[in-house]
């Protein structure tokens, strides 16, 4: 067999699989016609032949048995011996002799070159390897070549090299290398040019660090390089940082060492203005040619850049933008509030459901609010606005509508919440569940984009449908019976040995407590499966996700409980999995995501939180005692008070987090559904991958959508797409104002008092907010920003989180308290953290950015009170 064991650098054999990750990129590099310098490649082959003439192979395995990526010793032993195995190996004839013909061939005596590794899993786009093998600079002389390639060789053995590769799965036995040799630019100048900014993710900036002498100081970070940040499309410089080079790499006469700067070059900008704008031009070039940001190596001799090394950026973040700083009012005269449906919708709201979502919100809540104020004409078109993309709900109505509304509401609101609970069962539930069985009962693969869309918007209204009649009828009734029934019941009929009011509320089932019930079921019957119960508990929640759909049973647990514990799961998916975190659609839901609930399973499994049902019946024990004694002490008119209002609060109450978690009913087909019109739009080539459908706005869509239907092409979208993630991550950082314009008030009554505290007002050691469960408890805080993060809390933690939403329930069972920054008395997190007996205070308005998770916190629900520890306390 002829192997081929030196090729030129530009050769169109050089790829990958023959010349490693950095010699087919600098292959690419020079037939594209960039300022390459010349050279050739020392092929795979040539390693593979080295280690086989040598018995080389079954010695290295030998080496590595022993490694432990844990123990860095045991790395450092393997490649010393690895690295004797080298040096004491021949470099075949044939390949010694391939070499040299190829060095001769290079211009000059006796030519100084660079002579770099090439490994087969380098510079890739999610593996860059960077810095794993060696380079070596300034060789020359045929016999110095040769033992710096069998030097490159040994040094994809180095310690660091294994650890990198045991970390990642990669094969050691699969692994080979090639050298390239290049002829060494003296470089006057050099460093590293990023063709996206790598700090805040931007693509239409590059980033460039120059430094004086040879590249080394740069790359092995022995210097403060030169920082320039520059604008591609014009090569103009945004900003520029001169650093203070104190150490430059230079060329002895053999090798390099570090030398000082001479002083007047210190703080001497390296490149000027024209010299940036070429070099980034370069830039631009080398990304176009790989359609991917770049990570580039320049030097810079006699006026002249050569570019040595180029690959794709890693970890490259997503695209930031400039936080807002100004909260402009949709109406200048308008007034404000994060409160009511905003507390579902705690964070910018991506585009998608800016626009069809919440037009679905305000037809709902505009079809009720007719109904309440006599007339269409009655209510504000657009109940919820958006400002900076924070949902906002509006507070003002004209002088006409404030009439109509306090002519018809005292009629109007005593019927809707009398029917409320007639009309959810009846009509509203009923006509969301016929939505959706209608649209599942069609396949989707088969369903016209349009069609798709259609069906988003009917799931969308109906859902929306329920919110506006929660809005209107259910959570009134609830609220108001719960009210009036404690500020009687603490006024005219409690003693003081008798029970709080929230005694007689409690007990009641709901779906988010059935839930967590099921979970706490499937625990107790993978119990009883021991092998079952000792994976589950074992595994990490996320690898127990993964597996859910697949037919190979775990290792060590038996087939048909394997099968079992699946159709168990599947089955609480099926009943609970549209219980949302988020009311934006753009968030998935448990049945797309069930980690969270796999991790509350596996704490149910561990024995470390009390049965609900335990929990539950305790709770409803107390109510009906309570209750009994009561109507058995009271006599005449306290009595008939009091049964009419605990029979009212008893019945509204349950409901309200019965329809609360009744809106995500159609999500898991919703989502569904605009995926699936993802993916045909990835197919298309508009947008990037499938989820990016969300960030298109409703008009986008249905254009899209009709595009596809017809057979046209589909414009591009991914730029839109990016830069409205960014946009979107920005506004994330910045805390919403609870009330625009500051300071207002409506009808006399201070809007700022309906929400959560002012973030203005949140100094010092204190957080303010609503004592909304009696209690008081120190511990250790835990901050949680979304369903991604259920399992970092343990139980006795104290949970922290901008909301809470019914699919947050199953963590109140391990929480020993509740701090919010949105929400108030008789929002989710205060009723559930009732049920549970454990102190809430919501509503501070800064909870998640003054605490930290690990610090140590008092929550004093009674008084409303966080009280931060000192450190060292």
């Amino acid at each position: 067999m002829t192997h081929t064991y030196v090729l030129p650098l530009a050769d169109a054999e050089a790829v990958l699989e023959t010349v490693g990750g950095k010699g087919a990129s600098l292959a690419r590099l020079s037939n594209a016609g960039l300022p390459v310098p010349g050279g050739f490649h020392v092929t795979t082959a040539a390693y593979r032949q080295f280690v086989a003439e040598n018995a080389l192979q079954p010695r290295i395995l030998a080496a590595l048995e022993a490694v432990d990526v844990a123990q860095p010793s045991t790395l450092e032993a393997a490649s010393r011996a690895i690295h004797d195995l080298f040096a004491q190996a021949h470099v075949p004839p044939d390949i010694a002799g391939a070499i040299a013909r190829a060095y001769i061939d290079l211009p000059g005596d006796h030519p100084v070159v660079a002579v770099r590794s090439s490994a087969t899993a380098e510079d890739l786009p999610d593996l860059s390897f960077a810095g794993q093998q060696e380079t070596f600079l300034n060789i020359h002389g045929l016999e110095a070549v040769q033992e710096a390639v069998k030097r490159c060789w040994a040094s994809l053995w180095t310690a660091r090299a294994i650890g990198y590769r045991a970390q990642h799965s990669i094969d050691q036995n699969a692994v080979s290398l090639a050298v390239v040799v290049q002829m060494l630019v003296h470089a006057e100048a050099a460093g590293i040019l990023f063709t996206a900014n790598p700090v805040t993710g931007q693509r239409d900036q590059a980033m460039i660090s120059a430094a004086w002498g040879l590249g080394e100081a740069v790359v092995g970070g022995l210097v403060t390089p030169d920082t320039l940040t520059m604008d591609k499309a014009t090569g103009s410089v945004l900003a520029r940082e001169t650093g203070d080079k104190q150490v430059m790499t230079v060329l002895l006469e053999s090798g390099t060492a570090e030398h000082p700067v001479p002083e007047t070059l210190h703080r001497a900008p390296v490149l000027d203005d024209r010299a940036t704008a070429e070099l980034v031009r370069l830039g631009v070039q080398i990304e176009h040619l790989y359609g991917v940001p770049m990570d580039i190596e320049w030097a810079l001799a006699e006026d002249k850049f050569a570019i040595v090394q180029a690959r794709p950026i890693t970890a490259l973040p997503e695209p930031e933008a400039p936080p807002p700083t100004e909260w402009k009012l949709p109406d200048p005269k308008g007034q404000y509030l994060r409160a009511s449906v905003v507390e579902l919708l705690p964070d910018p709201l991506t585009p998608l459901f800016a626009t069809l979502g919440r037009a679905a919100i305000n037809a709902g809540t505009k079809r009720l609010g007719a109904e309440l104020a006599g007339s269409e004409d009655g209510w504000p078109d657009e109940t919820v606005v958006t400002i900076n993309d924070y949902a906002y709900y509006t507070a003002r109505f004209t002088p006409r509508q404030m009439l109509g509304l306090l002519t018809t509401m005292p009629f109007a609101m005593p019927r809707m919440m009398r029917r409320a609970e007639t009309r959810w069962r009846d009509e509203v539930h009923p006509r969301y569940v016929e939505t959706i069985q209608r649209w599942q009962a069609r396949p989707l693969n088969e369903l016209p984009a349009t069609d798709i869309l259609t069906g988003v918007r009917q799931l969308a209204d109906a859902s929306f449908d329920v919110y506006a009649l929660y809005q209107s009828g259910i959570f009134p009734s609830a609220n108001m019976s719960e009210v009036l029934f404690k500020g009687v019941y603490d006024r005219l009929i409690k003693r003081p040995e008798d029970p709080p009011a929230l005694t007689y509320l409690l007990g009641f089932d709901s779906t988010p407590i059935l839930a967590e019930k099921s979970l706490y079921d499937i625990a107790e019957w993978c119990r009883t499966r021991p092998a079952l119960a000792t994976y589950v508990a074992n595994t990490p929640a996320r690898q127990l996700a993964a597996q859910l759909k697949s037919e190979q049973a775990a290792p060590g647990v038996e087939a048909e409980d394997w099968l079992q514990w699946q159709k168990r799961f599947d089955a609480h998916l099926q009943q609970y999995g549209h219980i949302i975190y988020d009311l934006d659609f753009a968030k998935p839901v448990p049945a797309d995501d069930p980690a969270p609930l796999l991790d509350t399973c596996k704490m149910f499994l561990s024995g470390q939180c009390a049965s609900p049902y335990a929990r539950q019946q305790s709770a409803a024990e107390r109510r009906e005692q309570a209750t009994l004694g009561m109507l058995e002490r009271l006599r005449g008119l306290r009595l008939r008070l009091f049964r009419r209002l605990v029979t009212w609060a008893q019945k509204s109450v349950p409901l309200r987090e019965e329809g609360l978690a009744d809106l995500g009913l159609g999500y898991p087909l919703l989502r569904q559904m605009l995926l699936e019109l993802g993916r045909r739009l990835v197919q298309a080539g508009a947008i990037e991958r499938a989820n990016d459908i969300f960030w298109l706005i409703q008009a986008e869509a249905g254009q899209a959508s009709a595009a596809l239907d017809k057979g046209e092409s589909v414009g591009s979208l991914a730029e839109a797409v990016r830069q409205r993630k960014a946009v979107w991550r920005a506004e994330k950082r910045v805390t919403p104002p609870q009330v625009l314009p500051p300071k207002s008030k409506w009808m006399g009554i201070d809007l700022n008092k309906l929400g959560p505290t002012r973030v203005g007002e949140q100094t010092g050691d204190v957080i303010r907010g609503a004592g909304t469960s009696p209690g008081r408890v120190t511990g250790t805080a835990c901050v949680l920003h979304g369903p991604e993060d259920f399992d970092l809390m343990k139980p006795g933690d104290i949970l922290v989180a901008t909301i809470t939403t019914p699919a947050w329930t199953p963590l109140f069972a391990r929480a020993a308290a509740v701090v919010t920054d949105i929400g108030g008395q008789l929002s989710h997190g205060s009723i559930v953290a009732r049920e549970y007996g454990i102190p809430a205070v919501l509503g501070t308005g800064v909870a998640t950015q003054r605490i930290r998770s690990g610090q140590v916190i008092t929550v004093d629900g009674g008084a409303g009170v966080v009280t931060l520890a000192q450190p060292g306390a």
